[in-house]
């Protein structure tokens, strides 16, 4: 921003109306004062009788009527209390009354001039021609409004000259943002952990346009865009926010929302502006974010007229990008978590050239994170985040800075100087769990029934070689969850039917736990069975995991099912889908109450000292099983129960 913008007077509307009212009291006050109070108008037959009583003071006369000021004496009789005060209760100086006197008003002269002659009026006169004065209190006002609405237009007209702007002159200007290095907050690829692969590839489209000579002079072509697509928290911001900062070209920035608005051909015509903008300072980057709110696949879900308006916004896009007219030095970035839902068009090569997948981090990846968010922290200097990348399993970078902050904010609550690792594993706790309650009123009976159900998902994963086995239980109430189980998970690529099947069984061991020991079940296993159902109905459907069912799958990966009023299999076929998914888990539950009917005591002695201590951990699971025989290291994840 130049000095000059920083200088200039930044002028309020509320002063502005201000100013107009003070105009208009001051109209009505050169006027007559009549803005401080209203005379009361009175026949001319009562007027004689003030004016034969001496009660009149002075009189002001015009063409057809007359201003009449009373007498101080006057004004104390009840007759004229009325007119005692003026608006804001102070005493009133006049005038008290008008009266309408008719154009001729030879008699009503020849009464003032007899009232004076007798001493009964003080002084009377005619009111002044002032031609110019009416015509100025006739005109001002209409001056005032003229010069008002000439005012706001030019404002809504100029409100956006940088951007654009969302006003009624400026409704079809982009409203993109043009990053500025100096007052922006700048990030680069520095401030960008883990991420290999993807920065690699953004940080060559930025060598494109800081040298593009290189590249084209042995023939190559400088790509038209690139497209991150990952998971929600993953980073594409982030990146897009490195290259604002890294690249030293013009570099606009806006939403894919920023494109839509209720009226027809505005998304077209940002559009048109946005590329016209970029191409006057090209070489340049547009960034669009979240681009899946204008590139959805046109006519899959056209059931209304709607639709028609983001499908015109998305072919100017398509146009723009790669259309008869196209230029080579403005270079398209965008970015979205729904690939599959936007249009084929806008994914082929010659518009976004690259799909750059940015996944979640894995085990070194999510260490260099911690170290990128742990910088600003005071932190105990035996910190080891080996020992938190290994903790936060599945966890994307986004989460990663959420940890971060809230071991901060813990560590505060507890007056601590510095954060250690305990604060961390009560972030990652509660992140995960959610908030700890341990002032829930728990009858003796629903404790018990919470420990055994913990204990049998305990019992079962440490039994089981595929199944992630515990590494810490808990029946403190957590967020919605009545306890909560720590699992130590493999980092797998691929699942195996076995491994699904073990930690099916696992999940299950909850309820199975209830029926073995009670010879009842309870409410307490909803979220087991959600997560089991989606597990077996994945094996059936999705994965070709299933012998009868055989090697098919009904997963559409574009993401148009959803708007599909039909399946894509007949209703045998769903009968017999329904009948797997209902036998997979079936089995495992029998398989989990087995193991539990032979472990029986050992359920029961967890579940006293779960009662006992509210927590348990790894060494109490091998007092009491002994060293599971199928030990493997793995990094620790929190999972609710």
């Amino acid at each position: 921003m130049s000095k000059e913008n920083k200088n200039k007077l930044k002028v309020s509307p509320w002063l502005i109306y201000g100013g107009i009212l003070l105009i208009f009291l001051a109209i009505n006050f050169v006027a007559g004062g009549s803005a401080w109070h209203d005379p009361k108008p009175t026949s001319l037959s009562n007027f004689y009788s003030y004016l034969d009583s001496g009660q009149v003071d002075k009189v002001i006369y015009g063409k057809t009527s007359a201003e009449v000021y009373l007498k101080q004496d006057a004004l104390k009789t009840e007759e004229h209390k009325n007119v005692r005060e003026d608006l804001f209760g102070k005493p009133n100086k006049g005038p008290h009354y008008t009266v309408i006197t008719g154009d001729k008003n030879e008699v009503f002269t020849q009464k003032l001039e007899e009232a004076r002659r007798e001493g009964k009026l003080s002084d009377y006169s005619a009111e002044p021609e002032s031609m110019w004065g009416d015509l100025l209190i006739t005109l001002l006002p209409i001056i005032v409004l003229v010069a008002l609405w000439i005012f706001m237009m030019r404002r809504m007209a100029g409100g956006g000259a940088a951007g654009g702007g969302g006003q009624i002159f400026n409704i079809g200007k982009s409203k993109a943002k043009l990053f500025d290095e100096k007052n922006d907050i700048k990030v680069t690829f520095k401030d960008v952990a883990g991420l290999e692969g993807a920065k690699e590839e953004i940080q060559e489209i930025v060598e494109f346009l800081k040298n593009p000579e290189k590249y084209t002079s042995i023939g190559g072509k400088i790509p038209k865009g690139a497209l991150l697509v990952g998971p929600p928290g993953t980073g594409k911001t982030l990146l897009a926010k490195a290259v604002a900062g890294e690249a030293k070209v013009p570099f606009f920035s806006l939403s894919g929302s920023d494109f839509v608005e209720m009226f027809v051909g505005v998304g077209a015509s940002r559009v048109r502006d946005l590329f016209k903008q970029a191409k006057e300072k090209s070489p340049a980057i547009i960034f669009i974010d979240e681009i899946d709110a204008v590139g959805r696949a046109r006519g899959k879900n056209n059931f209304s007229g709607s639709n028609d308006e983001r499908e015109n916004t998305l072919n100017q896009l398509l146009t723009e990008m790669d259309g008869f007219g196209t230029n080579t030095n403005v270079i398209v970035l965008a970015a979205t978590n729904r690939a599959d839902v936007l249009d084929k068009a806008l994914m082929r090569a010659g518009r976004f050239d690259r799909q750059i997948y940015v996944d979640l981090p894995d085990i070194r990846e999510r260490k260099e994170i911690f170290e990128v968010h742990l910088k600003p922290l005071k932190k105990s200097e035996d910190l080891d985040t080996d020992f938190l990348a290994k903790q936060t399993p599945g966890f994307s970078g986004a989460d990663i800075a959420n940890v971060c902050n809230e071991a901060a904010l813990i560590a505060a609550r507890k007056d601590k100087k510095s954060v250690d690792k305990q604060d961390f594993l009560d972030a990652v706790d509660r992140i995960v769990g959610g908030l700890e309650k341990k002032n829930k009123i728990i009858s003796k009976e629903e404790k018990k029934a919470i420990a055994v159900h913990e204990a049998g998902h305990a019992t079962i994963s440490w039994m089981l070689e595929h199944a992630a086995p515990l590494v810490k239980v808990t029946i403190v109430p957590r967020g919605q969850s009545l306890g909560a189980a720590w699992y130590l998970p493999e980092e797998r690529l691929i699942v195996r039917p076995e491994q699904m099947l073990d930690e099916m069984c696992a999940t299950m061991g909850g309820r199975a736990a209830e029926k073995v020991i009670f010879d009842k079940i309870s409410t307490g296993a909803l979220s087991d069975l959600e997560k089991v159902t989606k597990q077996a109905r994945a094996m059936v459907t999705i994965y070709g995991l299933n012998d009868k069912l055989g090697n098919i799958t009904y997963y559409d990966s574009s993401g148009q099912s959803e708007y599909n009023f039909s399946k894509p299999y007949s209703e045998e076929t769903a009968n017999m889908i329904d009948k797997e998914i209902s036998s997979l888990i079936e089995e495992q539950y029998q398989r989990a109450i087995s193991i539990l009917n032979d472990n029986r005591d050992k359920l029961l002695k967890l579940a006293d000292i779960l009662i006992e201590k509210e927590v348990i951990f790894k060494d109490d699971l091998e007092e009491i099983f002994g060293k599971r025989p199928f030990e493997k290291s793995g990094p620790e994840v929190p999972t609710e129960a």
